[in-house]
């Protein structure tokens, strides 16, 4: 059924929330989201399984990792939780946080960008998508939007200037910006997610201590911006303080819900995030130390080699007598 706090194609539910009524298939009339996602889970498939069936490896657990990330896109935009989102701000916070923080990894982790390149066929209908993704890769744009001038920024805008901008009331009302806000929400998390973690080709490569000063920039801000929305003592935004009274839901505690879940569910990602780049770091500083060991053992070390003549050279001088 319509909303008529919203315009646009809506559907709301009726009865109070519940997580059999979050849960329920109860698609939008234009699902957009959850349809576009379903199209690049299914480009993804046959991609691995054009790779598969020429005999030539692709991870398992990259193709699980992406699917598990857009099953949980299209089960928090398509299920029954998009309409209670779209009048109780705790629901609306899980679904950005959601976009935003759990989605990206298990996208990223997935390498969608290598399997484009090794799947597309090199013929006719291929050399296109090929020319547009090389590219993307070697443009100017395609530099800026990973650099941490450009995307941690995006990302903190994310929560600060929509809520405290009223940039929120602004869109919510309509279907066209309520749909582009997830839409945001998800391209800010990819973007900030891709060069902290992503195997792909990228145009830049981040040192692993970048990558942590990026994700300690973050963390703070982003919890102070959960203890002020739970610290708020009248409603954040307008749109989401008048629920449908049917719901038995109270607008101040629901704001305070959705401040302690971008506190707490919005902090957890972040920490597996950082021991996802502690580990990788380790890892190749390991591989690192045995690549040296190895040439040393086959061409010698020179500063070694060097030091081991020089204690020769004090053993075999004379000793002065007196």
């Amino acid at each position: 059924m319509g909303d008529p706090g919203v315009e646009g194609p809506v559907w709301l539910p009726s009865l109070p929330p519940s997580l059999g009524e979050y849960l329920a298939p109860n698609l939008q009339p234009v699902p957009l989201i959850p349809a576009l996602t379903l199209l690049a889970a299914l480009f993804y498939v046959a991609g691995a399984i054009s790779l598969w069936r020429q005999g030539r490896h692709w991870s398992p657990v990259r193709t699980v990792s992406f699917l598990f990330g857009c099953l949980a896109i299209i089960v928090v935009m398509g299920a029954g939780i998009e309409g209670y989102g779209l009048r109780m701000f705790s629901i609306f916070m899980f679904q950005q946080l959601t976009l935003m923080m759990a989605v990206p990894p298990l996208l990223v982790i997935g390498s969608p960008g290598t399997l484009l390149l090794r799947a597309t066929p090199r013929g006719r209908f291929g050399r296109p998508v090929l020319k547009a993704a090389l590219w993307g890769l070697r443009s100017r744009w395609g530099r800026l939007a990973i650099h941490p001038a450009f995307m941690v920024p995006l990302f903190l805008l994310s929560f600060y200037g929509v809520y405290f901008s009223g940039l929120a009331d602004l869109l919510l009302p309509n279907w066209y910006g309520h749909v582009g806000l997830e839409l945001l929400f998800l391209a800010a998390g990819i973007l900030f997610t891709v060069p902290l973690i992503s195997a792909d080709p990228l145009p830049t490569r981040q040192t692993h201590f970048g990558r942590m000063l990026d994700i300690f920039a973050e963390m703070p801000l982003h919890a102070f911006f959960g203890v002020v929305i739970m610290m708020a003592t009248a409603p954040m935004v307008k749109f989401f303080a008048a629920p449908p009274e049917s719901w038995n839901v109270d607008p101040m505690q629901d704001q305070g819900l959705a401040g302690g879940l971008a506190w707490s569910y919005g902090e957890l990602p972040g920490v597996l995030l950082l021991m996802f780049i502690l580990v990788r770091w380790q890892r190749e500083e390991a591989r690192g130390w045995v690549k040296a060991d190895r040439t040393a053992a086959v061409a010698g070390d020179p500063d070694l080699d060097a030091y081991n003549e020089y204690l020769r050279q004090l053993a075999n001088r004379p000793v002065r007598r007196r």
